[in-house]
């Protein structure tokens, strides 16, 4: 698993990287080959002396920090057997559930298919495309907020797996050091950053079409599904995956709007002409595109 979160920072490093290059290179275009562009309103703004430390920040500690928190040390045979549902709080008591192998495995679909979706998004449409470099960029950001917050929860806080409660789970599968790691759920997290992420810049980019709530309602359906699959195979507990349900849909739909472009289309002027003074209020109208 860390292999893979690995290779896909390094998967969108080189995708920003390209898409750079094909920005230069299409304002390089010589006069013999005059080239024809349809001009796009700009729906975000990156603010590089911001977000550019927030990036490598994020990204360099997820990079350490998943060095470490597979590396934990197994749990003694004692301590295992130590281990009381009565000391759990009473809102995740119940949800202790034996480790399944098969809703571990599920798990990893929604989770591996969520990494490349804004991505794909980002190519269906020509306003998404001509910002593609942008948004890859967003979706970075996005991924390293999470990364950073999620990372340190599970590196500085050791909290049992649920199935390290039971005892129909194998005891060298509870000694193990990922039994550690329950807080909070990375894939829950990660899921749903992808997906609001969609949802969001979606709406933003089509604000008038009526298929925002298809959006966000699959990407709802997506992170319900996986939180449902690391509950009942016994490696999250409820809060867990409330909180990294929250914080992941947070920085998906957070990120995009904080790098908004406020609408120009309302414009206030002060008015002054001989004894009357007030405000003039002007409003444009712009079309907007339905999907």
């Amino acid at each position: 698993m860390k292999k893979f979160y690995f290779y896909a920072l390094l998967f969108l490093f080189l995708v920003s990287s390209v898409s750079a290059q094909t920005v230069s290179l299409d304002s390089s275009s010589t006069d013999s080959e005059p080239v024809v562009k349809q001009k796009f309103s700009s729906v975000y703004k990156l603010k590089p002396a911001v977000d550019v430390p927030i990036v490598a920040a994020g990204t360099i500690w997820s990079s350490f920090t998943f060095t470490k928190i597979y590396n934990k040390g197994q749990s003694s045979t004692e301590k295992i057997l130590s281990l009381r549902k009565e000391d759990i709080n009473k809102f995740d008591r119940w949800a202790v559930y034996s480790y399944s192998k098969s809703m571990d495995k599920i798990s990893y679909y929604p989770f591996y298919a969520a990494i490349p979706l804004p991505l794909i998004y980002c190519l269906t449409s020509k306003e998404t495309r001509h910002d593609f470099f942008k948004l890859t960029f967003l979706y970075w950001e996005a991924l390293s907020v999470t990364g950073l917050f999620g990372t340190s929860a599970t590196l500085f806080v050791d909290r049992y797996r649920p199935y390290a409660y039971d005892q129909n789970t194998d005891i060298e599968k509870r000694k193990g050091a990922n039994a550690k790691n329950s807080f909070y759920s990375g894939h829950v997290q990660i899921v749903s950053v992808s997906t609001f992420f969609i949802a969001k810049v979606h709406a933003d980019y089509h604000p008038l079409s009526k298929s925002n709530w298809i959006y966000y309602g699959i990407a709802g359906v997506a992170t319900g599904t996986t939180a449902y699959l690391r509950l009942i195979g016994g490696q999250h507990f409820p809060s867990d995956i409330l909180l990294g349900t929250a914080l992941g849909t947070l920085s998906g739909i957070l990120v995009p709007q904080f790098h908004k472009v406020k609408d120009p289309s309302l414009s206030v002027f002060p008015y002054m002409e001989e004894d009357k003074k007030g405000l003039t209020f002007i409003y444009h109208f712009k079309q907007s595109h339905k999907l």
